[in-house]
């Protein structure tokens, strides 16, 4: 069995963090079985280096090693790519295609970003691993693979059990053996180490003198918080390789190639809160829509009322709350709504109602003037989810609780 410290030179892994050591050692371990494993970390720590330690230590390092990022293909073909299709299966299957898991058999398949993979993917996935089955798109057939799955995600996979977007039994399948990388942060003796081996590399791709930080830019790069990772670092070393003149890198030259450098601590404001604070902003609006319907309802029976007994004192008492509420206390107010109504505050005469316009004109304008009033609350939360949402429909639609299509109309119909 191979050292860790061979096993980093082999790959051209780099630190000497006893978290990221740990990680090497169970890759190694379980590389000689058929185990599923499942490596976390956040985004840019170097997940893709695990599989590939396994397939190369494992007896399946003559067969065929494929990484699929599941994030990367689309929900409505990653059945065919993952499994395959039968010509005529779909629009465009003009023939027949084998997916990875039939061309994979005997080898190694790495299912990077596994979290992002659609519910009906991960139940054909589901039946992979336990035992070694899939049915091409388009097809009764079964068929049979032997292969090796590695997983990884950046997701916090049990918030995604909880919220539904991932299978339960589909994780305890894979995460066997959980494999965990530190995020860079985390590795503090290793930052000025890796940057220096980036600075290093890329000044032999460009043909240029290493460039070589300060004791104050190297104190900044240990403090900095590095939400990349180490891909960030490693486009910070590039940046400043090929932009700056001077090869000696104070502070204040690397200041510029770290963005919001004052904000090292992590956010306060998970993005549960911003959820939550959402969706109690969206429960005001629609508990305001709904009031609005309902003196709108109110407004219409009045409005009947008036029309067949007239403006009588039973029909001002049976709705002395409502008039209250539209009108408030004031008496000259209420004088003067009904005097738009077109009736006489004492009228004891029922109203004639007659099809004709001139007769019922005045409840047109009233439901004129309620119809603007929802229309422009309908506009305005179509307009706030838009800009909530970055103009993507989809996401609107979904929020307004309307379908994409409805959504699409509406916005042709307001003109936005």
């Amino acid at each position: 069995m191979e050292s860790v410290q061979a096993i980093k030179q082999r790959f051209g892994i780099i630190g000497n963090d006893a978290v990221l050591n740990r990680a090497i050692e169970k890759a190694i371990q379980v590389a000689p079985t058929d185990i599923s494993v499942l490596v976390t970390g956040e985004s840019g720590v170097g997940k893709e280096s695990i599989p590939k330690i396994i397939h190369q230590l494992s007896h399946r390092k003559h067969g065929k090693y494929i990484a699929v990022n599941c994030g990367a293909i689309p929900e409505g073909t990653i059945d065919s790519e993952l499994f395959g299709h039968e010509k005529g299966a779909f629009t465009g299957a003009t023939q027949t295609r084998s997916g990875y898991f039939e061309v994979a058999d005997g080898g190694t398949i790495f299912l990077d970003e596994v979290g992002e993979l659609p519910l009906t993917t991960q139940v054909r996935l589901l039946r992979v691993l336990e035992n070694g089955e899939f049915i091409k798109v388009g097809s009764s057939k079964v068929q049979k693979t032997n292969v090796r799955i590695v997983a990884a995600t950046n997701m916090d996979m049990f918030d995604a059990i909880k919220k539904e977007k991932f299978r339960e039994d589909l994780y305890y399948r894979l995460s066997t053996i959980d494999i965990h990388l530190p995020p860079l942060r985390d590795r503090k003796e290793d930052i000025h180490l890796l940057f220096r081996k980036f600075a290093s590399d890329f000044a032999l791709k460009y043909k240029m003198p290493t460039i070589k930080l300060s004791d104050d830019a190297i104190a900044m790069l240990l403090k900095y918080r590095w939400s990349g990772n180490i891909r960030q670092l490693r486009n910070v070393a590039e940046q400043v390789s090929v932009l700056e003149h001077k090869r000696q890198i104070t502070a204040d030259i690397l200041r510029h190639y770290l963005p919001d450098t004052g904000q090292n601590l992590p956010a306060v404001i998970s993005s549960a809160k911003k959820e939550s604070d959402f969706s109690n902003e969206r429960e005001i609006l629609y508990k305001v829509l709904f009031d609005m319907k309902s003196d709108l309802n109110d407004l219409k029976k009045l409005t009947m009322e008036l029309m067949q007994k007239g403006n009588t004192q039973d029909v001002q008492k049976d709705n002395q709350g409502l008039i209250q509420k539209i009108y408030g206390e004031d008496d000259e107010i209420k004088k003067e709504a009904l005097e738009v109504l077109s009736l006489p505050e004492e009228s004891t005469q029922p109203v004639e109602i007659v099809n004709t316009q001139d007769k019922y004109h005045f409840a047109e304008e009233i439901e004129e003037e309620e119809t603007l009033s929802l229309h422009d609350k309908e506009l305005e939360l179509i307009k706030k989810s838009l800009e909530r949402h970055n103009g993507k429909r989809k996401l609107a639609a979904a929020e307004l609780g309307i379908s994409e299509r409805t959504l699409y109309r509406k916005i042709k119909q307001f003109d936005l």
